[in-house]
């Protein structure tokens, strides 16, 4: 892979990624499971019943009670994780001077991508790009990281890509990450990820920001639609008053929306370190 992710891996080794909730019954893994059994971390006792594994008395308690206990565990699962990264036009900004929102959306998921694998869980991708859609089903074999920085460097974001049906590719057991700049169909996208949050999936979104979007910058210009080439805008003193609060309550509402559905969401700007960004997701800070 030519980008050098190295340095962001190195910060990263160690760190760990809850999920928020207890997991459907899988293969044994690193999260707490809504499966309940006698193998695992022990939670609680429980007086033996008919049926019960005669494996799972607590013998020495018996001993002491003269009554018969089973323990109780929770047990461990792993968790697929897919990645769904938007590539449509507007992620392709700025061109110059400056990260770009696709390369940012690169880096945290390579690195989000690190911390679940190391944990045992399948990652896998779905990138919108201006070819079409990448595909990576969920790996858990060596590899797999590299495998997924080496693909994605060789995409590049254009056109106007719906993310929405994207979602729908996901299955229900998964937790689903969506890195996105919720430009273009982001009402469609909720609606889609409402279903699967109904389904019972783990919703993160990260939205990447770019610093030269938090301001407009001095003077009277032209600038084009990224996804619609023949729409132009003309800035004036005018909008440029009225930028900051109007982009201000946009991400309050795309913040507000996402954590209704009981997501994750962290907003990550464009010149901040990659691997700080994938720690604050990963803590869940409120930013």
């Amino acid at each position: 892979m030519s980008t050098d992710y190295g340095p962001m891996l190195d910060a990263l080794r160690g760190v760990r990624w809850p999920a928020r909730r207890s997991v459907a019954a899988a293969p044994a893994g690193a999260h707490r499971s809504r499966q309940r059994g006698t193998a695992g971390e022990f939670t609680e006792y429980r007086l033996y019943r008919q049926g019960d594994d005669p494996r799972a008395l607590d013998w020495k308690l018996l001993a002491r009670s003269d009554r018969a206990f089973v323990r109780l565990s929770d047990d461990r699962a792993l968790l697929p994780t897919w990645f769904v990264l938007d590539g449509s036009g507007s992620m392709d900004f700025p061109k110059q001077g400056g990260t770009s929102k696709w390369h940012m959306a690169c880096a945290v998921a390579v690195g989000l991508a690190a911390v679940a694998h190391a944990s045992g869980d399948p990652v896998g991708v779905l990138a919108l790009h201006a070819g079409g859609m990448l595909r990576v089903p969920p790996r858990t074999r060596r590899g797999t990281v590299r495998e997924i920085a080496r693909s994605l460097d060789t995409l590049r974001p254009g056109d106007s890509r719906a993310v929405a049906p994207a979602l729908m590719q996901i299955p229900a057991t998964a937790r689903c990450v969506l890195v996105t700049d919720c430009l273009g169909d982001h009402d469609a996208t909720l609606q889609y990820a409402s279903v699967l949050a109904a389904g019972g999936a783990m919703l993160e979104c990260v939205h990447i920001v770019a610093r030269d979007e938090l301001a407009l910058p001095e003077g009277v210009f032209r600038a084009q639609d990224p996804e619609q080439a023949a729409v132009w805008r003309v800035t004036s003193m005018d909008v440029r008053a009225g930028y900051a609060s109007r982009f201000d309550a946009f991400r309050a509402q795309v913040r507000d929306r996402w954590r209704a559905l009981g997501a994750g969401y962290t907003e990550v700007v464009t010149d901040e370190m990659p691997a700080r960004a994938v720690r604050a997701v990963v803590a869940g800070l409120a930013r």
